[in-house]
This record gives C-alpha cells, sequence and structure tokens, in this order.
C-alpha cells in the first residue's frame, strides 16, 4: 500500500516567495538613458560657418563680374543685419535673365540660408560647384547646410570633396566624422575625429565624438581615458561623467562608477539620469540608506521616475523582512502620487502589515485597493494570503477562485488553492490546480509535487504529469 502520509505545506508557498521581483538596477533603462545622453550634436553655429564664408580667397575661387562686385561690396556687410534686403537687391541682379557667375550663386546661397530658405540655398550651391566644380566653400557650406538639415549622407559626399581639394580645417574634419558617425560608418568617422582632433586637440565636440566611437567598439581603455579628460575640462557636464560611469559598469567596476556618480553629485554635475543610476548601485550593493537618500533627492527633479524608485525599493525591503526601511521608503514618496503609484504603495504597506501579522491593516489596505479595482490581482493573492494567516480558508478559497480569474494571477492562484486543498486533505481537487498551474507554465518542483499529491489519491496510477 502506498504511503499516505501528508506532505509538507512550505513547498509552494516557498516557490511562490521564489517569484517576487525584487530587481532594482534597470540595465534596460541605464543603457537607454546613456544612448539619449550620449548623442550629442557637435555645438557648432552653421549660420556662423556660412556667414564668415562670404568674403573670397583671391586666385583660389571664381570671381564675379565687375557689376555683381560691386553690388557684393554693398551688400556684404548687409549680410549678418539685414539679410532680406541683401536678398531682394541680390536677386534683382540676376532678374534680368543673364546667367550668374559661379561666385554670385555662392554668396547668393549664403543670403538664401540666412533667410532660412533651404531649398533656394542648396540650389544655389549646386549650381556653383556644377559650374565650378573644384569651389571648396561651395563644398563646404553645401556639407554645413546637409548637415543642419539631417541629410548626412549627403553631408559625408559635400565634406569629403571638400577635403578632397584641400580643405584642413578641423571643423570641416568634425562634422565630417559627425555625419559618417550617424551613417555608421565608424572607422571612417574615427579617422576623420582624429584629424579634426590633430588640428583642434582640445575641442571637446571631437574628443565626445570619439568616444561615442570608442564606447561603441569596447575600446574600454581609450573611452575611459577620454571621459575622464572632458570630465577634467567640463565638470559640469552631467553626461561625461555618466559616461563614464557606464565605461566602468561595462567592464565590471561598479564600486569604482558608484564613487564616479557620487563625484558627481558632489559636485552638482548629477542630473535625473545620474541619480537614478547611482541609487540603483547603492540598492545593488544592499547600501539601502544611501540609495533612499538618492532617490529622495530624486523625487523634486523627476516626479514620476522618483515615485517608481522609492516604491522598488520598498517592495524589495519588504520582501527581504526589513519592514522598518520599506516604511521609511514609503514615507519619502511625494505627497501626490500617480494612480498607479497609490495602488503600490497599499500593497506594500499590506505586504508589510502581513509580515507583521497584522491581519486587521492589511486587510483595509487591500479591500481600499479592491474597492476601485475588483479585479487587481495582486491585491487579491495578497488578502488570500491574509485570511489564510487569519486562520479563514473559506473566506481564503473565495479569493483566491476570484483570482484565478484574473490571467496574470491565474497561475499563482492555482497554486494556493491546491496548498488549501491539500491541507484540507482535499487531494483530487488539489491535484486539479496543480495540473491548471503546469498547463500555464511547467517546472520541476511543481510536477514533483503534483506527482507526490497524487501518490495521496486511492487507486490513483502514477504516471508523468
Amino acid at each position: 500500500m502506498r504511503s499516505r502520509h501528508l506532505l509538507p505545506f512550505l513547498l509552494l508557498p516557498v516557490l511562490l516567495a521564489a517569484q517576487t521581483d525584487t530587481e532594482l538596477l534597470d540595465a534596460s533603462n541605464i543603457q537607454n538613458a546613456f544612448a539619449r545622453r550620449a548623442a550629442k550634436a557637435p555645438a557648432l553655429d552653421p549660420k556662423r560657418i556660412i556667414n564668415e564664408s562670404s568674403s573670397f580667397l583671391k586666385e583660389r575661387e571664381p570671381e564675379m563680374t565687375a557689376e555683381e562686385y560691386a553690388l557684393y561690396e554693398k551688400v556684404v556687410n548687409m549680410l549678418g543685419t539685414n539679410p532680406t534686403f541683401a536678398l531682394r537687391l541680390l536677386e534683382g541682379m540676376i532678374s534680368g535673365g543673364e546667367e550668374a557667375s559661379p561666385a554670385f550663386e555662392f554668396i547668393l546661397g549664403n543670403v538664401y540660408y540666412a533667410a532660412g530658405e533651404n531649398e533656394k540655398t542648396e540650389a544655389s550651391y549646386k549650381k556653383a560647384v556644377e559650374r565650378y566644380p573644384t569651389f571648396l566653400r561651395a563644398w563646404n557650406n553645401l556639407g554645413v547646410l546637409y548637415y543642419s538639415t539631417d541629410r548626412f549622407a549627403d553631408a559625408v559626399q559635400a565634406f569629403s570633396k571638400s577635403v578632397s581639394l584641400g580643405d584642413r580645417d578641423p571643423t570641416t574634419y568634425g562634422l565630417l566624422g559627425y555625419s559618417l558617425e550617424k551613417e555608421n560608418n565608424l572607422v571612417a568617422a574615427e579617422v576623420a575625429y582624429m584629424q579634426a582632433l590633430s588640428g583642434d586637440p582640445g575641442n571637446a565636440d571631437w574628443q565626445e565624438g570619439l568616444l561615442r566611437l570608442c564606447v561603441q567598439g569596447r575600446q574600454l581603455a581609450r573611452a575611459e581615458a577620454i571621459a575622464r579628460t572632458l570630465i577634467k575640462t567640463r565638470p559640469g557636464e552631467s553626461r561625461f561623467w555618466l559616461i563614464l560611469a557606464n565605461v566602468l559598469l561595462t567592464d565590471n567596476r561598479r564600486i569604482e562608477a558608484l564613487t564616479v556618480l557620487e563625484l558627481a553629485a558632489g559636485v552638482g554635475a548629477a542630473s535625473p539620469d545620474e541619480l537614478i543610476l547611482l541609487g540603483d548601485l547603492y540598492a545593488e550593493q544592499n547600501l539601502h540608506a544611501e540609495a533612499l537618500a538618492i532617490y529622495t533627492k530624486l523625487v523634486p527633479l523627476a516626479p514620476a521616475t522618483g515615485e517608481d524608485k522609492l516604491i522598488r525599493l520598498a517592495r524589495s525591503l519588504a520582501a527581504a523582512g526589513r519592514p522598518a526601511e520599506a516604511l521609511a521608503a514609503l514615507q519619502a514618496l511625494p505627497a501626490t502620487l500617480t494612480p498607479a503609484g497609490r495602488v503600490t504603495r497599499l500593497l506594500v504597506q499590506a505586504q508589510i502589515a502581513r509580515a507583521a501579522q497584522r491581519w486587521a491593516k492589511a486587510r483595509r489596505d487591500l479591500e481600499t485597493v479592491l474597492a476601485d479595482e475588483p479585479m487587481n490581482g495582486a491585491a487579491l493573492l495578497a488578502l488570500g494570503a491574509v485570511h489564510v494567516g487569519e486562520g479563514d480558508d473559506i473566506r481564503a478559497a473565495f479569493v483566491f477562485e476570484a483570482a484565478s480569474r484574473v490571467p496574470e494571477a491565474t497561475y499563482r492562484a492555482s497554486l494556493e488553492l491546491a496548498n488549501l486543498e491539500l491541507r484540507n486533505r482535499n487531494y483530487p481537487r488539489s491535484v486539479e490546480h496543480l495540473r491548471k498551474a503546469l498547463s500555464l507554465e511547467h517546472t520541476d518542483e511543481v510536477a514533483d509535487y503534483l506527482a507526490r499529491v497524487r501518490a495521496l489519491i486511492p487507486d490513483e496510477t502514477p504516471a508523468t504529469p
């Protein structure tokens, strides 16, 4: 005869507890924040570049006719102050039908750019280079136009032509590098950034561009060196601290990353992204008081994120059996919460009350949630557990049955119901609930548990579940 000894009742609750989500360091959010902050365009003024190109280089560029030059001398000083009037004068020059010189088309393109007429700007620059293919500054300005309008493939062609004609200006190389980077031509982009830095070694834009490429290529030593250089020259730029911290994290140097972010916060250079990462790293190291302090600083800067981080910390601490610290995290929440935040706070409060066996308090919080959200699966599961704790199996079974009709709670509700039926020696019903749970998510532990419960049923032939 098979053994009919009662099985221990601790197995399923242990399985349930093991599924609690207490992960605090959200790697995907960190990387997303890093990508957003790292992809900064060079801090250049395209209009300045265009305007400064309005004087001519003798014997290296096409010349205007005498009439064009006479008009040019009149309008050149107007380009920066009154481009609209200068444009009317220049357009009047070509309204007679006579084809303008390439040099005049170039100047006209500059004025069109100043007036914000990009299509006419492109047409004028193209006419200039079509009729004078070695017109270096026309190619360069065409590249600037494409760069400033996010047409990076066209910008690459224009800047490359400018370089091939002898342009060695660091800005041209830098803009070429950035355009190549945007086109995912990373090797050529690195070469262009290096050329830009050879002529302007202190330029933070080109250093940052090279830093991005090093990070993408996992050249961690180079990336770290560039990031530290940028922090020395621009300590108030929060993104450089974040990039350095991410480089250190990628190299599994978590304590050093934490130290970098703490320094950023100390000098007032930490934005919400840095504070989020710093708080998460503290939480990961089980430095909960420090994490709480950082998340509290985050609340006025990014209320929704601060709320989420404090609630996640409270849940983690409650699950770890640290109710006092969990309550401290809840008390740091802002007075006004999102609807989801209010619900989660009540759930965590109930979790803390359950751990202290303050059943009435836990019930009140959970019933408050269910008054607004009758089919909240987490609240139903928790309320069922409260009834179990109070020894009221009938009410517990009723609540778990309700939870089993909520898709995201069906699996755990089935396990809880199986536990109840097992405790009441209703083995066939326990088997039904275990089978339902296994149909939703197969685990070896639950399958073994099912086999052991089936062994308690008279004339039940053991079989593979």
